[in-house]
């Protein structure tokens, strides 16, 4: 039986992101996790990856992680708009995240969803506007 064919992004536009009447091409999310748990979990990292594709309405194209030994997890989920990408360090109890969308997404909705399923301490967010189109 052969894996299903990831989803069709043919025929979707790819929409620029705007705020306060500028036009980019997306919203970077950068989320610092401190005193974070579950970090050596694979498979709750990604059901936690799906959480927040569905919660900011993104389109899973596929994902990837990668387990280091003795510890600790890299990965990407990439996205129809863009993507969100993992470094863990169960050692430091520390994760970084990228979450990084365009398009009618709502990137913002992922803070809570790994804030409240990696139970952190604490969580550091910058966001950057990318790719200013000047038309």
């Amino acid at each position: 039986m052969s894996a299903p064919a990831p989803p069709s992004t043919q025929g979707k536009q790819d929409y620029f992101v705007t705020r306060a009447g500028k036009r980019y091409a997306g919203v970077h999310l950068i989320i610092d996790l401190h005193g974070a748990s579950h970090l050596s979990d694979a498979a709750y990292i990604e059901n936690t990856l799906r959480r927040c594709i569905e919660a900011s309405r993104a389109t899973l194209l596929h994902i990837h992680l990668h387990r280091f030994e003795p510890d600790g997890i890299s990965g990407v989920a990439v996205l129809a708009e863009s993507h969100i990408s993992v470094h863990t360090w169960p050692e430091s109890r520390f994760a970084a995240f990228d979450v990084f969308m365009c398009g009618d997404t709502d990137p913002h909705a992922c803070i809570d969803i790994m804030r409240e399923a990696f139970e952190a301490e604490r969580a550091d967010v910058q966001e950057l506007l990318r790719g200013e189109v000047h038309e």
